[in-house]
């Protein structure tokens, strides 16, 4: 364990259309690893979804998650969403990772094969447990709904 980050140990299957590298840090601070495109080229029309393969399965340790996230560079280049963003990798998924995008825009966007599509950003979980009561405690926002603070 580094003395500026926490790490896990991360069991990853590389699948036989995977890209040469595993998924990465680019910098010291980054709070991701990159994802890249592990299949054949391919185009996004207007309005449509696609899952993009990543070449890789994994086993996330039980209370962690991975978050997918577009990479900031790539959404702005090709303008592509997440509709589910982010997506989560759970501990006890096994799949491959996908990553599902959209393409809002007006113009078919072309993905090649290896780019860098997102991020994985593996995270703490907590689990809730409900406690079921008759009347919530106060709080200064009151019973506002949703917009009730305003704009700004």
């Amino acid at each position: 364990m580094s003395r500026d980050r926490f790490e896990i140990s991360i069991s990853i299957l590389r699948l036989p259309h995977a890209p040469s590298e595993l998924p990465s840090y680019e910098t010291v601070g980054a709070a991701g690893m990159d994802l890249r495109h592990a299949g054949d080229s391919v185009m996004i029309a207007p309005g449509e979804r696609r899952l993009l393969p990543t070449g890789f399965c994994m086993a996330i340790p039980a209370g962690f998650e991975g978050q997918i996230r577009l990479r900031s560079g790539f959404a702005l280049r090709y303008g592509l969403i997440l509709p589910n963003a982010p997506g989560t990798v759970d501990s006890d998924y096994r799949g491959e990772v996908l990553v599902l995008v959209m393409n809002p825009g007006r113009e078919a966007v072309t993905v090649a094969r290896g780019e860098r599509i997102a991020q994985l950003v593996i995270t703490p979980v907590a689990h809730g447990e409900w406690q079921e009561v008759t009347e919530l405690p106060p709080s200064a926002r009151g019973s506002g709904g949703f917009g009730s603070t305003g704009r700004g």
